[in-house]
């Protein structure tokens, strides 16, 4: 056998390991760390402390039910929150979803937890009953809301909601990482303040068109439309049905049809993620009919903050109504 000679280099020295057979892959994987551990000492590439002495800030892992409470608790961390949103696939019916392993782990990780209750988002209470942690904060936006409307789980439409759901956000996150809470607080105080014109656009669109009869397909925007002041035509047992998965009422349907027929609806409102044929036959019918249809979605769309989703969504509307 030849004898073999192998050269490793630590820093600036040289260390010289001879064997008179192939050396063993310890030897080998030992001679690489040795380097690395050389070359990191010499680099300094290894410690995570900054230069001037003050680690990172703290990372709090919230994983947020659907993706415009995740958009919201991102807002408010103040860059000290790492968040994953379970629903965020505008393509993908909310009550039909089922969550999944990878759920299951985030949870039993997470920090804090948000998800909608209402029985809008069941499978989060099964992830959360699968992993308990007493020392993890749970928080229910509907049990949270100030204003709750009847058989109606979208509570997130509801500006003044939102800005409850925030406020118990932002202690929850103080609570957790009370060194950081002025800094919290200021995410706080700017998000309120991002609402401003959302609640003015409201206020706008009360004046000019307070009144106004409208069709719904489903109960998600009724949350915009009263405080609007919108007259919503369509029968609540349609809308409900067609919110929960159901077939509506034969009547409701009929009805429906013959408000669009009748032009006794200034503009229809529906849905994009919870399209059924009935639902498609009354678009197509109010498209015939030259009826201004805006759509709206239970999903925060892709590149979107909360804010900027709500207010392309209202001033759709104002552009409707205007026609």
């Amino acid at each position: 056998m030849i004898p073999r000679t192998i050269k490793v280099f630590i820093g600036s020295r040289r260390v010289i390991l001879a064997s008179h057979r192939e050396p063993p892959i310890w030897l080998l994987l030992t001679g690489s760390l040795m380097v690395a551990l050389g070359l990191g000492a010499c680099s300094g590439v290894v410690s995570q402390t900054p230069a001037g002495g003050t680690p990172p800030p703290a990372t709090i892992s919230v994983v947020a039910a659907e993706n415009f409470y995740g958009d919201i608790v991102h807002q408010l961390g103040a860059g000290r929150v790492s968040v994953r949103s379970i629903l965020s696939d505008p393509n993908v019916d909310p009550h039909e979803y089922e969550s999944n392993l990878q759920d299951s782990i985030a949870v039993s990780q997470a920090e804090l937890v948000i998800e909608n209750g209402a029985d809008y988002d069941t499978w989060m209470e099964k992830l959360l009953a699968a992993s308990p942690n007493p020392a993890r904060i749970d928080l229910v936006a509907a049990d949270l809301a100030p204003r709750q409307l009847p058989d109606n789980p979208h509570i997130w439409y509801g500006v003044d909601n939102v800005q409850s759901v925030a406020q118990a956000i932002t202690e929850a996150l103080k609570k957790i990482d009370p060194s950081d809470g002025a800094a919290f607080d200021a995410a706080q105080a700017a998000f309120q303040q991002s609402l401003t014109p959302l609640q003015q656009k409201i206020a706008e669109l009360k004046a000019k068109y307070a009144g106004t009869p409208i069709g719904l397909t489903e109960t998600i925007f009724l949350y915009q439309s009263e405080p609007i002041g919108l007259n919503v035509l369509t029968p609540f047992e349609f809308e409900k049905a067609i919110a929960e998965g159901n077939d509506p009422p034969a009547s409701s349907v009929v009805t429906a049809d013959d408000q669009l027929t009748q032009h006794a609806v200034k503009v229809l409102i529906y849905n994009l993620q919870t399209v059924t044929p009935i639902t498609s036959n009354l678009q197509a019918e109010a498209r015939q009919l030259n009826i201004p249809i805006v759509a709206v979605s239970e999903t925060l769309p892709p590149g979107k903050t909360y804010q900027a989703w709500m207010l392309e969504q209202l001033n759709a509307l104002e552009q409707a109504l205007g026609r």
